[in-house]
């Protein structure tokens, strides 16, 4: 069985810092893997990664990674890529540890936040995120992707898929539960495009953030329209230093 550890980088400042887990709230972790899975995110997983084009051996860091599941699709597609999960959830990872276990596959956990990726400068050929970003709060969203530039080698590659686009209009109103249970996925795109945590990506942000942080052409490159919302697939590189 491979030997997964999960390394606390967290300074105890950080111990209490607050995050919000992936489901939302702690107690609905261990139906998190099934919720995502019956909702499709492995596709959106698959997409990422095949629009990131990791080739064999190169250092790739999962931003907010959760249970492991975008790491897991980094390995699959691409074995002996060098995968490091950063999260700042430790039963998270926890359960990230036990899956990469049965999978016998090499994983670094490391427990921490967004903002302070574990990497040396310059040594990390892809940063990647799925369904994280929105996670982060506003103080931390720049820094996340100050930090993502310094992690990256010249012509590094950030590729984040997360809720993005134009904000939808007005949520409908409830007309019972026996409307509710027939419009449940509308109702539930509504409540997600809705959410003050996601509206913080609505429109062009991403895009927006990794500009301003100094990343080249950062761009959308593709979209989805998920069940839950419409999931945009953003892209960046760090910049080439040119000597004269």
């Amino acid at each position: 069985m491979t030997d997964i550890r999960i390394l606390d980088q967290r300074t105890p400042e950080e111990r209490d810092r607050a995050f919000l887990p992936g489901a939302g709230k702690t107690w609905l972790l261990p139906c998190y893997d099934v919720m995502t899975r019956v909702a499709g995110v492995r596709a959106l997983h698959e997409r990422a990664v095949k629009l990131a084009g990791i080739e064999p051996g190169q250092a790739v860091a999962d931003v907010g990674c959760g249970t492991g599941n975008l790491s897991f699709a980094v390995l699959a597609a691409t074995p002996t890529a060098r995968v490091t999960g950063l999260d700042p959830d430790g039963d998270a990872l926890r359960r990230a540890a036990r899956k990469a276990r049965r999978r016998g596959v090499a994983l670094t956990l490391v427990q921490g936040y967004a903002d302070r990726i574990p990497a040396e400068d310059a040594t990390l050929d892809h940063v990647v995120s799925s369904l994280a970003l929105h996670h982060i709060d506003d103080d931390s969203r720049g820094a996340f992707a100050l930090d993502a530039l310094r992690a990256l080698r010249p012509g590094g590659r950030v590729t984040i898929a997360d809720f993005g686009g134009q904000a939808e209009g007005h949520a409908p109103h409830s007309h019972g539960w026996a409307h509710a249970l027939r419009h449940l996925p509308s109702l539930l795109r509504s409540r997600v495009a809705h959410s003050p945590v996601v509206a913080r990506n609505h429109d062009d942000a991403i895009v927006t953030l990794l500009t301003e942080a100094g990343f080249a052409d950062a761009r959308e490159v593709a979209h989805a329209d998920h069940a839950f919302g419409r999931i945009s697939f953003v892209q960046a590189t760090r910049p080439v230093l040119r000597q004269e």
